[in-house]
């Protein structure tokens, strides 16, 4: 099974595209839910798998997975409940495949064990092991919200994707979970910790305030050049991607660039803004079909949005 769209550029890709020593983690994310964060994952995956990766897709929306019924498949038959419950002991037994080649998934569960209730333990249990799975790369499809688990599995990985939809609330709740990432990023590292206050403080601001976290460098520099200078860094380290979906305007589009500008402005960070999602009824009609949306409608303008976005984030032009 091939993407015409994606094909054409393919065969050349595949001659520089070699599979990474070490397996790369990217997590999806957003600030509420419905903002296709699972039809993000799904069809990035499939991208990836595409062009000879070997991928392992994980639902980590453990109340209300989905992930499997964007990549067309039913709910295999172990999940992570299964793992958290110690029913199965190794995260591996858990990897189920797609029908597309080099693409597997682990399923959340359709249950009432929420992500906001896994134990710490639970949490860096499953991070550990993800350097043990069989994979080029690994894709996090998180629940929606700001728990600390949430942001603690957006952290951990080697690029956090953000979804947003271009309507106020949802880019708000965007704002809300990047301030919520970078604030629990902070209150994380060790020399940062008699700062606590000072952090607290700057992240409590509203953006119309003159203490905003931008400021809180300059603040701690002041205070304790070595300090400061270590948090100059670590901030510099922290570039969310940033995916608009569902753009019917060229206004839409230009909301990206716009978040992208007050980022720098309100917390000093570099946000990347690596593509947007044209609206289109495929992805609805996929979700009916139960098929994987770029697999199912290869002809959809979604397909050429997906690749420009997995090239962004494989740094490829």
């Amino acid at each position: 099974m091939s993407l015409p769209h994606l094909g054409s550029g393919s065969a050349d890709l595949n001659s520089r595209l070699t599979p990474h020593n070490s397996t790369k983690v990217w997590s999806i994310g957003g600030g509420k839910g419905g903002v296709g964060k699972s039809l993000v994952t799904a069809n990035v995956s499939i991208c990836l798998a595409l062009m000879g990766y070997k991928v392992i897709a994980i639902d980590l929306d453990l109340g209300g997975a989905n992930l499997h019924t964007c990549l067309g498949i039913p709910i295999p038959e172990r999940t992570l409940s299964d793992y958290l419950s110690k029913k199965v002991r190794d995260l591996k037994d858990l990897v189920t495949p797609t029908p597309i080649q080099n693409l597997s998934i682990i399923s959340g569960a359709q249950d009432d064990v929420g992500i906001a209730n896994l134990k710490q333990m639970q949490k860096a249990k499953i991070l550990s092991k993800l350097s043990e799975l069989d994979a080029d790369f690994i894709l996090l499809d998180l629940g929606a919200g700001t728990t600390f688990n949430t942001l603690d599995f957006f952290i951990s990985a080697d690029q956090g994707v953000l979804t947003a939809l271009p309507e106020p609330t949802s880019i708000e709740n965007t704002y809300r979970f990047i301030k919520s990432v970078y604030h629990r990023k902070l209150k994380m590292i060790e020399d940062l910790l008699e700062l606590g206050p000072i952090i607290d403080q700057a992240m409590n601001a509203k953006i119309s305030q003159n203490s905003t976290p931008a400021d809180l460098v300059n603040r701690v520099i002041e205070i304790n050049p070595e300090v400061g200078h270590k948090l100059k860094a670590e901030i510099s380290r922290f570039v969310p991607k940033l995916i608009i979906n569902q753009v019917r305007t060229q206004a839409d589009i230009d909301i990206g660039f716009s978040m992208k500008i007050i980022c720098r402005k309100y917390f000093g960070i570099d946000l990347d803004y690596v593509g947007y999602l044209e609206y289109d009824a495929t992805v609805w009609q996929s979700v009916k079909k139960r098929k994987p949306l770029l697999m199912e409608f290869p002809n959809s303008g979604l397909v050429g949005n997906f690749d420009r976005i997995v090239h962004h984030l494989l740094n490829i032009t």
